[in-house]
C-alpha cells in the first residue's frame, strides 16, 4: 500500500479535509488572523500576516498539509498536517494543527485527530505529536486522545526559532506485520 500524506479527502463526523494549496491562503489566514488562536502556541505571533505566511509556506512545502472544513457549512475550520514520515520505523508526526475559536470546545479537534489517526494507522505503527510546552489546551487534548508524553525537546519550526516542545506518542492498537 502506498502512503499519501495529502489524501484527496478524509471525512470525520464534523469535518472533512482536502489537500492544502496556495489558493487557500486567504481563507485560511482569515481564521489564523485571530490573535487568541495562537495565544498559548510556541509562536504567539502567527496571527500576523508575515509570520503566518512563513507557516503557510512550510505547510505547502511539507506536501502533507490538509485544509480542514466544516461538513455542515463548508467553512474553513483550520489546518493540520502529516510530516516526518519514517518508513523504516513505521512512524509519522501529526501536527501544526490550529482551528478557529468558533470550533473550540465542540469536539472538532478530536474529530480531526481521530480521522487523521484512522487514516494514517493503515500505514504506520506509531504517531508522534510536537506540542508547545506552554500550550496547555493541546496537552490536555493529547491526554484525551490517549497519547503518552515521552520527551521534551527543542523544535525549530519552518522559518522560526527553536522552542521547547513535548513529544507525545500513540501506538497503533494492532501493529502492521
Amino acid at each position: 500500500m502506498s502512503i499519501s500524506l495529502q489524501p484527496a479527502r478524509l471525512e470525520g463526523e464534523k469535518v472533512y479535509t482536502i489537500p492544502l494549496t496556495l489558493a487557500h491562503f486567504k481563507m485560511l489566514y482569515a481564521v489564523a488572523s485571530d490573535p487568541l488562536v495562537w495565544e498559548q502556541h510556541p509562536n504567539p505571533n502567527r496571527y500576523q500576516r508575515s509570520v503566518f505566511q512563513t507557516y503557510f509556506e512550510g505547510a505547502i512545502q511539507s506536501k502533507g498539509a490538509l485544509l480542514i472544513l466544516d461538513k455542515q457549512t463548508n467553512l474553513v475550520v483550520g489546518c493540520s498536517r502529516f510530516y516526518a514520515y519514517n518508513f523504516e520505523e513505521r512512524s509519522i508526526f501529526i501536527g501544526y494543527t490550529f482551528i478557529g475559536r468558533t470550533y473550540w470546545g465542540k469536539g472538532y479537534n478530536a474529530d480531526i485527530k481521530q480521522l487523521m489517526l484512522d487514516y494514517i494507522f493503515q500505514y504506520v505503527d506509531t504517531v508522534y505529536f510536537h506540542v508547545g510546552s506552554e500550550n496547555i489546551p493541546s496537552q490536555k487534548a493529547m491526554a484525551k486522545l490517549g497519547a503518552e508524553k515521552i520527551d521534551e525537546i527543542q523544535v525549530a519550526y519552518y522559518g522560526e526559532a527553536e522552542k521547547t516542545n513535548f513529544v507525545y506518542q500513540i501506538h497503533r492498537p494492532n501493529p502492521i506485520s
